[in-house]
Order: C-alpha cells, then structure tokens, then sequence
C-alpha cells in the first residue's frame, strides 16, 4: 500500500512539475492572454522605448519575438504551437499567407489613425484594400558602397559587381530572392522570373561572381561594411542608411536595371488570443509621433505621411531612401512564387553558397 501511495505521489509530482513547465513555455513562447499581447518581428525592428510606453498606455504585457526571414516565420505560424498576437511580414508572405488561411481581416473601425498612412502605399496587389494587413516600414533592395575604398569608383550598376577590381570585396545578404533577384535584374530580367532556363542562367552568371564575394551573412554585415571589411554589400536601404550613419564614406544606390521595391506589414495571424488588443497596437504604431520615433531608431523608411513631416529634414529629404514616385514605380515588388517555385528558387541559391565556399 505505502508503494502505492509513495507511487501516486510520484506520478502527481511529475504530472504537476509538467504542467509547470508547459506554462512557462506558453508565457516565453508567445502564450497570449486578454492581458498579454505576443508580437513576432523582424530583429532590430522597432524602437524598444516604444514598447515601453505602449505597456504603460495599455496596461497590456508585451511579448516580443524576432525571426530571421518570412519562411522562418511563416513556417512557425502554420505549425501552430506558439501563438502571436501580431506578425511583420513582407509582402509576398503577406499573400502566400492569405492563400493558405492563416490571417485574420482587419477591423479598420478600430484603426483610426490608418488616415495617416500616404495612399501610395495602400491598397496594393498583395492585399486590396488592406484588409489584411497595414503598412509598416518599406524600402529597396540596393548596393552600399565606400567609393574611398575603390580608388574613386561610383556604382551605379548590377553589372558593375562583376569588375575584377571588386575581388574579395563584396558582401551579400543572406536572402535567395534578394541574392537570385540581383542576378535576374542584371541580365533584365524580372525579379519574379518563373522561367528556368533564365533563372539557370542567373545562377550560373551569380557562380562568376564568387571571387569577388568576401561573405554571404546576415545582421553582421552592417557592422562590416561600417567597419571597412568590406567596401560593397548588397543590403536593404535602411541597413544602408544604418550602416552610412555610423560611416559617412558610404554611399548607396539603387541600381539602374531596376530592384526590389518592398514592403513590410502589420497583421493578425489566425491563432491571435488578443485580436482587441493587436488593434490597439497597431493602432498606436501608426500615430505619427510614434511612427516618427520608430523611423527614425529603425531606419527605414516610413509610409506615415504625417510621421514624415515630424522627422528631421536630413532624413526625410534624403532621396536615397524616400525616393520618389518615378523612381518607385520602375522597380519590382516581389509576388508569391508558389511553393514549388520558391523552393526552385532556394535550391539554386543553396547551389550557389555551396559554389563559394
């Protein structure tokens, strides 16, 4: 009988010591209650200041998580076992994750400050009308570049990538669409090219590029280019704009074959607990004060028109990263290519970092 008992007491220590850590995993992993609001976003994506005052405005606990890249991403939200009350996906996600059911429609009621977001940036072909998603930062995909480090040279080319005197000297991100994009946009193609004799093409063309590619990387690229271990890298324009604050020799352009014209938006994935409180954080994210801070922290550039007029004219007139309509319009927002296509897509560029090393 004691065996019994002593047995019943172990079984109820252990069930018990189970559930404990179960809840600790639903509270770090993104466990969202009428009390807590669970945000998974880009890394250095947000002014933490921001975060502080929306908790003490909301009385709401935020739990902030990061991702690396929209597959990785999406990839946690179709499984379902963590859940977020908020996701920042780009553009092509935004679609690919309406097709496969995994967001939930936006009451604009609840968004009155969306009046501040510039029409140019609404209503767009991955989501009519907004009705998922509301706009967040946006920008291009470009070259950065320290002209000091290249005996004088200016890049203003795909092309000019593939000058020998480049060797060892250029950094790339770690994207497949950016990395295959530049290559596609190079030989005048588009950067939503589904043609495989032209991406075959492509990447056989990014392979005769490898003696001048220094690194593939990701964040870390920022800190390199500042720090002159590199005098190119393709990046993001405000990973640009980062990386010239803290160097001033560095220049940035967007390439004249054209680029990648992107977006990143707010929205509610399905398996939101807190849909109430995501609209009040968006809500807050689009007052222009707060979109001003954030830009100017982050970076990048903002689509909140009256958030624009609230930065400092050194950032808000810098052409390179609040280009205008002409420029905008010659370049390409990435569509969603499909599984089977995005997979193509990622085993040519898998190829060609295999090719580099």
């Amino acid at each position: 009988m004691k065996q019994l008992v002593r047995a019943f007491i172990l079984v109820f220590v252990v069930s018990f010591g189970l559930l404990y850590v179960v809840a600790e995993l639903n509270s770090s992993e993104g466990y969202s209650g009428d009390n807590t609001l669970t945000i998974y976003n880009w890394g250095d994506y947000i002014d933490p200041e921001l975060i502080d005052k929306f908790e003490k405005e909301s009385g709401l606990k935020v739990i902030y998580q990061t991702f690396d890249s929209n597959e990785a991403m999406m990839t946690k939200i179709e499984q379902g076992g963590t859940t977020f009350d908020i996701a920042v996906p780009s553009e092509y996600a935004i679609a690919k994750m309406k097709e496969e059911d995994l967001l939930i429609p936006l009451d604009h009621s609840k968004l009155p400050n969306l009046k501040y977001i510039n029409p140019r940036f609404m209503d767009l072909s991955f989501d009519p009308k907004n009705k998922y998603s509301i706009p967040y930062f946006w920008g291009t995909v470009g070259i950065v570049y320290n002209s000091e480090m290249l005996d004088g040279k200016k890049i203003t080319s795909w092309n000019d990538l593939w000058d020998q005197d480049l060797r060892n000297q250029i950094l790339l991100v770690d994207g497949a669409r950016e990395v295959m994009g530049m290559s596609l946009n190079s030989l005048n193609y588009s950067l939503n090219d589904t043609n495989k004799e032209h991406l075959i093409e492509a990447k056989k063309k990014l392979d005769t590029l490898t003696p001048n590619i220094k690194a593939i990387v990701g964040d870390e690229i920022k800190m390199l280019i500042a720090n002159e271990e590199a005098a190119v890298g393709v990046v993001w324009s405000g990973d640009a704009a980062e990386i010239m604050w803290e160097n001033e020799k560095l220049d940035y352009v967007v390439p004249k074959e054209g680029s990648n014209l992107w977006f990143d938006n707010m929205v509610i994935p399905k398996t939101a607990k807190n849909i109430e409180g995501a609209h009040q954080f968006m809500n807050f994210m689009l007052d222009p004060e707060n979109a001003a801070q954030n830009a100017e922290y982050v970076g990048y550039s903002t689509p909140n028109e009256k958030a624009l007029e609230l930065l400092p004219e050194d950032i808000s007139g810098d052409e390179r990263f609040y280009p205008d309509a002409e420029l905008t319009d010659r370049l390409e927002v990435y569509e969603n290519l499909g599984k089977k296509m995005l997979a193509y897509y990622n085993e040519l560029f898998l190829e060609f970092k295999m090719h580099k090393k």
